[in-house]
């Protein structure tokens, strides 16, 4: 088992379990570090933090996951270490969990009209407290019979190019990237192998400010893992990695914890952090 995961959900978004029940499976599973990632919001990360300190040995690391577009579809941006306090991050956010709902809305029009009967009110309450997104109405799809599991419900119906699909607010990468890196943050593109063609994408991003790449992910070989090692070494990214855990679907998803991910990941995240940190009190005193 690994002693890192930088790359978990909560409640806060599309998770099943709430921040504090994260941090006591992290502490169960041996993990000394965790990220939590929340899709467009940061709303879990401090009672993760709150739950940790009556935990000792597991740390809490500030993150978020940014949905973004480009032409050939969606990326995702992580973000680390950023200012909690940061009013930009924090409404921009905000607008983006707004847009989720709307989103949500249209899309379960369609499954309406495809016969599909999902009822809105029941996808609010799956998502709780958290940002609304596209693993509540495929939660919502299984309750109904509709479909075997959230995968199937995404390859059928709302996966992007499916029949109940909807375009989300548009956010670019650059955009996200400078967003996070405005609040003090440290910017990583999420599983990369996502697209074919990423290494001219990754040298854009890197002009735009990414200091980071997911390396080490779920179902990733030891030979795209070697690969995209060499590509973190060759634009000076930092590797780091994750589960990606929800605790949605047993079957398709790792259990937390089991990608291996070198601690060697968040001590570099704490060690760039610093330097931006001492960096900025410079540029103060000039």
């Amino acid at each position: 088992m690994s002693r890192v995961d930088l790359h978990i959900h909560t409640t806060a978004s599309d998770g099943k379990f709430t921040p504090a029940e994260i941090v006591r499976k992290a502490g169960e599973a041996g993990l000394l570090y965790v990220g939590i990632c929340d899709h467009d919001s940061i709303e879990g990360v401090e009672s993760a933090q709150e739950a940790a300190a009556k935990n000792p040995g597991v740390s809490v690391i500030e993150g978020v996951e940014i949905n973004t577009d480009i032409p050939a579809g969606e990326l995702h941006i992580l973000g680390y270490l950023y200012d909690r306090n940061n009013l930009e991050l924090k409404q921009t956010l905000e607008s983006l969990r707004t847009f989720r709902i709307e989103r949500a809305q249209k899309m379960i029009n369609k499954l309406r009209k495809m016969g599909l009967k999902i009822d809105f009110l029941r996808v609010e309450e799956l998502a709780g407290v958290g940002s609304i997104g596209r693993p509540h109405i495929a939660q919502a799809m299984m309750e109904k019979g509709y479909v075997n599991s959230i995968r199937e419900a995404f390859m059928k119906y709302i996966n992007r190019g499916g029949p109940a699909y909807v375009e989300r607010d548009k956010i670019t990468p650059v955009e996200a990237i400078q967003l996070i890196s405005r609040a003090d943050g440290i910017p990583v593109l999420a599983h990369p192998m996502t697209f074919d063609s990423f290494e001219a994408l990754i040298a854009d991003l890197k002009l735009a400010g990414l200091a980071g790449l997911e390396v080490y992910y779920n179902n990733y070989t030891p030979g795209q893992v070697k690969n995209l090692l060499q590509i973190a070494e060759r634009f000076n990214l930092i590797p780091t990695g994750g589960s990606d855990y929800h605790g949605l679907d047993s079957m398709n998803e790792p259990p937390l914890g089991t990608v291996e991910v070198p601690l060697e990941s968040v001590e570099r995240l704490v060690e760039l952090k610093s330097a931006k940190v001492q960096q900025a009190s410079i540029n103060g005193l000039k």
